[in-house]
């Protein structure tokens, strides 16, 4: 088994939407970034990981076609938003089990403006009140029993928050997506960098109270690639590499636990605590020690609930973190210095490796004008539901 795990190249598209550019040449432009940033070839990696939620017809090796074809063991990858950082972590799995030295995830998407996720086209019923279906329903139960679009489901799970802790409420909520939009303004990959005012952002349109169109993720293009190996590898490579080279000190994923209304609405938070708790004891660090965040911001809502879920505020107390800007690039602990998905984009499979590419870099010390100065000590975190939380933690390497 390998006795440690290292990041020694990682890249990331800009997200937006493309035009000129398909799904094949996202992936191929993140893998050929990623191989070159650190110094290899695709003749060098022993297993491939591609994560992609919309292509699974063989996507990884439609990638090698395009890169190398070299024969070694392609996985493909569907997880819900945790599509990429599972890809991640299935070549890491590799590495750690002794099977791989070098290991390749990436996570990609094209998605346009695909709409509202969770939206399913009606479909006319002969027999509309005739029971039907794994649950027995005799009728559409959208909105009546609980909803699978994602707007509602997550300000679901922001006002049961609200509701359970004081200090909540629509401007708390709306203070988030103020925030990263204004981190926005200093990343080049983010979709949109634009600044918007807490009032722009609560007179925005309501798309699912109270998360209004400004405290929702844009879907999009993009992917993220990055290139894993053991320590007993990383010994042998150049200085250079050792140097820029990131090492992955808990590598958590986790599925719903059942809970009471599980089936109804989807329980974002306790997962997410399992995997966040997991990941700490793993890696021997606290909360306290954390650098800079990484989080699903997919809503507004969400970001704020996963504030207590990580445990970067006191328990109940996510309101009062995000008024006196607690998670703010100054604050004290960042969260998504990079715009989150909220300004970043969502690519539904490129998300998770983007937020490791965003630590990574960070701890490198090669962000440019949004670099956390000192950052050794990262924590990234999906949740797609169904639901999947991945929650890795990342340190600088020594000197």
């Amino acid at each position: 088994m390998a006795d440690s795990l290292w990041i020694i190249g990682v890249s990331m598209t800009k997200f937006m939407r493309y035009a000129d550019k398909d799904l094949l040449d996202l992936g191929s432009e993140a893998t050929t970034a990623a191989l070159t940033d650190a110094g290899l070839t695709i003749f060098d990696v022993d297993i491939l990981a591609a994560g992609c939620l919309y292509d699974t017809n063989g996507i990884g090796q439609r990638i090698l076609k395009q890169v190398g074809q070299t024969g070694i063991p392609v996985y493909n990858v569907t997880n819900a938003c945790a599509t990429g950082a599972t890809a991640f972590r299935i070549a890491a799995m590799a590495i750690k089990a002794g099977e791989a030295s070098i290991g390749l995830a990436v996570g990609l998407e094209q998605m346009g403006k695909v709409g509202l996720l969770g939206a399913q086209a009606a479909k006319a019923k002969d027999k509309p009140f005739q029971p039907s279906g794994r649950y027995g329903a005799v009728g559409p139960v959208e909105g009546v029993l609980g909803t699978g679009l994602m707007p509602g489901t997550f300000a679901q799970a922001g006002m049961e928050y609200a509701y359970q802790h004081d200090g909540v409420g629509f401007e708390q909520f709306a203070k988030v997506a103020e925030k990263n939009h204004a981190h926005s303004t200093l990343n080049p990959l983010a979709q949109y960098q634009k600044a918007f005012s807490l009032e722009q952002v609560m007179a925005a349109e309501m798309i699912a109270y109270p998360n209004t169109l400004l405290m929702c993720c844009p879907t999009g293009d993009g992917a993220a690639a990055a290139v894993l190996c053991s320590g007993e590898r990383l010994r042998s490579m150049p200085d250079i590499v050792r140097r820029r080279a990131v090492k992955v000190t808990a590598s958590v994923l986790t599925s719903d636990p059942y809970a009471d209304g599980g089936s109804v609405q989807y329980d974002v938070n306790t997962l997410t605590r399992q995997a966040a708790d997991k990941a700490y004891e793993l890696a021997g660090v606290s909360p306290r020690d954390l650098d800079l965040v990484e989080l699903h911001d997919c809503f507004a809502t969400a970001e704020l609930c996963h504030y207590d879920n990580l445990r970067l505020c006191p328990d109940g107390g996510a309101g009062e973190w995000i008024d006196k800007r607690g998670p703010w690039r100054d604050g004290e602990i960042p969260v998504n210095v990079s715009g989150g998905l909220l300004s970043k984009g969502h690519p539904l499979g490129a998300t998770g490796i983007a937020n490791i590419y965003e630590v990574s870099t960070h701890l490198r010390g090669e962000a440019g004008d949004r670099q956390i100065d000192g950052a050794k000590v990262g924590l990234t975190h999906v949740i797609g539901l169904g639901s999947a939380c991945a929650v890795h933690i990342l340190e600088k390497a020594a000197a």
